[in-house]
C-alpha cells in the first residue's frame, strides 16, 4: 500500500488565499479615495493628477470636508485652467459650501476676473448671497476690485441687492472703502451701471450723507451728478 501523502500546505494556503484577496481589496483605490484625491488635486491646481483622476471617474461634483467640492478647492486656490476643466467635466457651477459661498463668490471676493468671466459664461447665478446676505458685486466693491464690479455690471445682477447689514454695493464702496481712485471708479460703474443713489442704510444714512462724512469729495460729486440727496 502506497504511504499516505500529507501536504501540510494546503490548510495553510486555504488560509493564506482570503487573507491576501482581503488585503489587495484595501489597497485598491475606491470611488471616495478618488474624488477626495481630485479635490486635493483641484486646490493644488495640478491639472495632470485631475486629467488621470476623472478618466479613474472621479466625480467632479463630489463633496469633501466642509462642503468643499473640487470646482471651490480650484476658486478658492485661483487655479482658474483647473476650474474651466472641472466645468467641462461636469461641475456644479452653482454649488456653495459650507460658509456659504460658490466659486462665482469666491472669484469676486479675490478679485480674480478671470475666474469670473468663465464661471459667468459657464451660467453660475450672479445673485446667489454668502453669508452676510449680499451678491458677489458686494464684496467686489468693498474691496475695490474694479474689473470684477465691471464684468458683473455686464450680467443681470441686481445693482441694488440690500444684504443684511442694510447696505447695497454703493453703500459698501462707499462705508468700508477708502476713496482713493479705485473706489472712486467703483462709484462711478455703479452709478452708470444704474445703482439708486438714494438708497439709505437701516439707520437712514443716505450714500451722499456717508461720503460727506468722509470727506470723499470726488464720490460726493459724482452721486450729486446724479441726483443723489
Amino acid at each position: 500500500m502506497a504511504p499516505l501523502l500529507v501536504r501540510p500546505w494546503r490548510p495553510a494556503l486555504r488560509l493564506a488565499l482570503p487573507a491576501a484577496m482581503l488585503i489587495l481589496a484595501f489597497a485598491m483605490p475606491t470611488k471616495a479615495d478618488a474624488n477626495r484625491d481630485l479635490i486635493a488635486a483641484a486646490r493644488a491646481g495640478d491639472l495632470a493628477r485631475i486629467e488621470t483622476l476623472l478618466k479613474a471617474g472621479a466625480d467632479p461634483k463630489a463633496r469633501g470636508a466642509r462642503g468643499v467640492n473640487p470646482l471651490i478647492a480650484a476658486a478658492y486656490g485661483g487655479h482658474n485652467a483647473v476650474a474651466r476643466r472641472l466645468i467641462a467635466a461636469g461641475a456644479d457651477v452653482d454649488a456653495e459650501d459650507d460658509t456659504p459661498q460658490g466659486a462665482l463668490m469666491i472669484a469676486c471676493v479675490a478679485g480674480n476676473v478671470e475666474l469670473v468671466r468663465i464661471m459667468v459664461a459657464a451660467g453660475a447665478n450672479v445673485n446667489a448671497s454668502n453669508q452676510y446676505g449680499g451678491n458677489c458685486i458686494l464684496p467686489a466693491a468693498e474691496r475695490g476690485h474694479v474689473e470684477v464690479v465691471r464684468e458683473m455690471l455686464k450680467t443681470r445682477i441686481n445693482v441694488n441687492h440690500v444684504n443684511r447689514l442694510g447696505w447695497t454695493a454703493l453703500l459698501e464702496a462707499i462705508i468700508l472703502g477708502e476713496g482713493g481712485p479705485r473706489h472712486v471708479e467703483i462709484v462711478r460703474l455703479l452709478v452708470g451701471g444704474g445703482a439708486d443713489v438714494n438708497i439709505a442704510d437701516r439707520d437712514g444714512v443716505s450714500p451722499l450723507a456717508h461720503a460727506k462724512r468722509r470727506n470723499f469729495a470726488e464720490i460726493v460729486n459724482i452721486l450729486e451728478r446724479a441726483g443723489a440727496r
